[in-house]
């Protein structure tokens, strides 16, 4: 337990929980919101939409990896730079989103604060996790995670429990505002962290300088081409080329579909969870007491269980237990749909037991994914895979409400457990194949201290 006590693993904590607290806001909090005032389910799957700007933020990863914001790169660093300046957008963007009115306006306010709520948290996700992993060795990996993990489930707590029974009481508009002011969590908390000093290998920076080279010596072309060409080859080309280079062709196209296919379950199923508690005859007081603050006691344990978990068994076998952990849970929702009268221990019990899966799955992940990335590209490496992991059940998600007015919740749930059979299958493929030195088997840090 003395990695908690390190200061950076105690960091970790409130940037977890300034990373988690808009993403609940703009996802599973708005749905509820919209929902409660009688906005039509099909209209809520397709506003979820927005959330596609955290599946695309790989394309201004490389910005964020290199480029310097006047003044502030000077005083605070790469890193803490980037990450204030989101921060003071996320707080600016729940205060928007505190003044619209679904009801007697249209949605376009609404919709326009959202996307301006995710594309800031998807630049803090950016610079955050590039810091999380510069800043810390890969034995320390597994805490900074779990202590991520840990403030990422109070911001749940508070995004979701907190703003629902703020909003029973006094208001959606009181309860934005209020999750407004704990965005300055994160902003304090950077502004007290130290800045990173990344380290990369020799060979990485030669191999990047010969591809920078041979844009240089393209005279014919126009200076401003040869100089925009040589930012995006250093920033966008060697990234990429780095990771298959690592890992070669064939494994590293079976890392990618299993990493795009891994969340399908969560993010399918997530953006229907407050609806569905609703249009079961939950109140908005007991989907916040039940199925927000009860039950993120088991998230709790489920994410210290995973940091044992991914020690003792390895990454494979504890990204596959958590994904048939997942699987099983959904299907606990289909139950939950078929019983007709809402049930209040049905409700904890279903909400904790997936609570505890998704924290298993998604702390094993994220240490599986650090171990994936090279010192020389964090930001831009590790944007990439956390893009891929979202972008198609974002995409899904959209018809999320869709599905549901045309067929039901309990098939539903029983489609959205099918959608981690490709991932499973993915897992049993990776374990057979990979190389035993990559050390995929044993834990997370093997990986990248091998290659």
């Amino acid at each position: 337990m003395r990695i908690y006590r390190e200061p950076k693993v105690l960091a970790m904590l409130f940037l977890g929980f300034s990373a988690g607290l808009p993403f609940m806001l703009v996802f599973s909090t708005l749905s509820a919101w919209l929902r409660d005032v009688g906005v039509e389910r099909t209209t809520i799957g397709m506003l979820s939409w927005v959330g596609l700007v955290f599946t695309l933020k790989f394309f201004w990863a490389p910005v964020v990896d290199r480029v310097a914001l006047p003044w502030l790169t000077a005083l605070l660093g790469r890193r803490r730079s980037w990450m204030l300046i989101a921060q003071i957008g996320i707080a600016l963007s729940l205060v928007h989103l505190a003044g619209g009115d679904p009801v007697a306006g249209s949605l376009q306010p609404i919709a326009i604060a959202a996307l301006l709520l995710a594309f800031s948290s998807a630049t803090q996700d950016i610079a955050l996790d590039a810091w999380r992993i510069e800043s810390a060795p890969l034995p320390m990996q597994g805490g900074m995670a779990a202590s991520y993990q840990l403030g990422y489930r109070v911001a749940i707590i508070a995004g979701s429990a907190g703003a629902l029974w703020i909003a029973s009481e006094s208001g959606w508009n009181a309860a934005y505002l209020t999750m407004a002011a704990l965005a300055g969590v994160g902003i304090v908390t950077t502004l007290i962290i130290s800045e990173p000093a990344p380290a990369a290998a020799r060979t990485t920076f030669e191999q990047e300088q010969r591809v920078v080279d041979f844009v240089v010596r393209r005279e014919n072309w126009p200076r401003s081409l040869r100089e925009i060409g040589v930012w995006f080859t250093g920033a966008v080309v060697c990234p990429l080329a780095d990771f298959f280079t690592r890992f070669g062709w064939k494994l590293a196209v079976m890392v990618l579909v299993l990493v795009s296919t891994y969340r399908l379950t969560d993010f399918t199923m997530g953006v229907m969870a407050n609806p569905f508690y609703l249009d079961v005859g939950y109140s908005l007081k007991q989907i916040a007491a039940v199925a927000k603050f009860f039950s993120s006691f088991a998230t709790i344990a489920g994410v210290l269980a995973a940091g044992v978990l991914v020690l003792k068994l390895g990454a494979l076998r504890s990204l596959a237990l958590g994904l048939v952990l997942t699987v099983i849970t959904n299907l606990a929702f289909m139950i939950l749909a078929l019983m007709g009268e809402p049930d209040t221990v049905a409700l904890a019990v279903v909400v904790s037991s997936d609570n505890i899966a998704m924290a298993i799955a998604g702390t094993a992940l994220m240490a599986y994914l650090s171990s994936l990335t090279s010192a020389a590209y964090t930001a831009t490496q590790y944007a990439l895979f956390t893009s891929l992991y979202a972008l198609p059940g974002k995409l899904l998600m959209g018809l999320s409400g869709k599905f549901v007015d045309e067929f039901g919740y309990p098939l539903f749930f029983v489609c959205t457990s099918a959608l981690s059979l490709p991932a499973l299958i993915m897992l049993i493929w990776l374990w057979r194949v990979a190389p035993a030195g990559l050390g995929w088997r044993r834990g997370v840090g093997g990986n990248r201290a091998a290659v």
